[in-house]
Formats: C-alpha cells, structure tokens, sequence
C-alpha cells in the first residue's frame, strides 16, 4: 500500500455542563419549590450568583496579571486572537487569557396560571455575559471554559484530541511532527494508536469537575453537581503517504468525493 496505515483519534470535542437541579423549568421550579423560594423571586435569588462570577473571574484575571478581554463583534475570532496570546506567552500551563461577550443562552421566566393557579417557570429567549477562560493544562493542552453568568449556567467545555494526543507522546518519548491539527510523522504509529484508544475518560470527567468548581464556583451550589455530556465530538482519521507522487493520482477524486459528502 502506498500509505502508511492510517491513524484516527479524538479531534475538536465540546462537552456541556448543566446543573440537574435547575437545568430545565421542571428541575428548576422543584428546586424552589422544596427551598421555599417563591418563584417570582427568580431574578433577585439569581443576581448574587452572577455577581459571585463575575468578581470570581476578576480575581483569577488579576491573579494572572490578564486583562478581561471584551469581544464585541460576533465575526471576530476568538481562537485567533488566542493563537496571538499564545504566541507571545509561550505554551506552557496556566490560564492563557479571558475573552468575555454578550450572547445568547438558556433562560427562563416566572409564571401563573390564572386557570390552574400554579406558578412555574418556562423556558424563554436571553442574553448574558459569557465568559472563556483558555488555559493550557498539562496533559489535555489548550482548553476553554465557557461559563454563562445568568441561570442555569450551562457550561461548555472545549478541548482537542490531537493535543492530548501529542502530550502523551512526549511523555513515552516518541517523536512526532504535527501540523496544526494533523500528524506528518509518527515514529511508532502502533504505540500511538494504543493511546489514542485508551483515552482516560475517568480522568478527564475529574479534570470538568476541578475547572467547574475553581472557575464557576456557584456550582458547589447545587447538590446533583454538574452533568457533562458530549454535546460535538470529531473523530479523525490521518493517512500518510510516502511520497507525493503515491497521493497526486488519487487526490482530485478524493477532494470531489469529500465536497459531495459534506
């Protein structure tokens, strides 16, 4: 065969926290109800929460000597800017920058039911500020947080398998040469592709739980804790060729099937 055999793994996943005490109106009205807290009150129990937050990540800014970094048009690219940071900072752990903007999220509103005289909540359309804290960690790499200062505080979280991939490569000292989002060169593609298929899914649910309480700290809040499902996960597929020469005859009809399947 003219190409290496290929190689696949994780790729861009996004994983979303939600509260199940207050995830949707059912859970949310349960949960003031049992707390004696009157539904129409939902704004003045919300606001101390926000304003936790938001001093919350004023201090780990502080702490990082990082200016909050406000992005007002929805166009503008946030990973771009982050690669600049990154550039300058260089790669190694820590917060790496906060960006924050106002979008929309997941809210509710309080209301009666003049025929069956219950109060509730329903769903309703919102905007709030949104956070993005990106860091690097030590092993998963560059990752970002978004955290929501209204309720119910439905997190994101961002990390891409590639980079967890090439940390752990480090770590067993085999040589790589990655590109981007894509490996050039693996000196042991069979080791490689035992890590890829032993992702320590364990390790990472730990690893949501620890950035949850230490960067939206309202979350030690609730008792059911935070919920993480994945919300979009990309799985890739690598296969090199040895030479140009093996890949030109089959490219163009490669690209056409490509374009015609997404």
């Amino acid at each position: 065969c003219a190409g290496i055999r290929p190689f696949s793994c994780l790729d861009r996943v996004i994983i979303q926290g939600t509260l199940p005490d207050i995830c949707h109106p059912g859970a949310i009205t349960g949960f003031f109800n049992r707390h004696g807290i009157r539904i129409f009150d939902f704004k003045p129990w919300a606001a101390p929460m926000r304003d936790e937050i938001n001093e919350n990540i004023k201090a780990i800014a502080a702490e990082n000597g990082i200016e909050i970094e406000f992005v007002r048009r929805s166009k503008d690219s946030k990973e771009e800017r982050i690669q600049e940071v990154i550039a300058q900072r260089g790669e190694h752990p820590g917060i790496v920058h906060i960006l924050s903007a106002m979008e929309s999220c997941t809210a509710f509103k309080p209301w009666h039911d003049k025929q069956t005289h219950e109060t509730f909540f329903k769903y309703d359309s919102g905007r709030c500020l949104h956070y993005y804290i990106y860091f690097i960690d030590k092993d998963f790499g560059l990752c970002y947080l978004r955290i929501p200062t209204w309720a119910p505080y439905r997190l994101q979280f961002y990390f891409n398998g590639h980079n967890w991939l090439a940390r752990q490569l480090d770590k067993k000292g085999i040589a790589y040469e990655q590109v981007e989002n894509a490996y050039l060169r693996i000196d042991d593609f069979e080791k490689a592709q035992q890590l890829a298929d032993q992702f320590p899914v364990k390790r990472l649910h730990r690893l949501l739980d620890r950035y949850a309480r230490r960067l939206c700290p309202v979350v030690a809040r609730f008792r059911s804790g935070v919920h993480w499902s994945i919300m979009q996960a990309e799985y890739a597929t690598d296969v090199i060729f040895k030479e140009h020469e093996s890949l030109a005859p089959i490219c163009e009809e490669l690209v056409r099937t490509l374009s015609h399947a997404v």
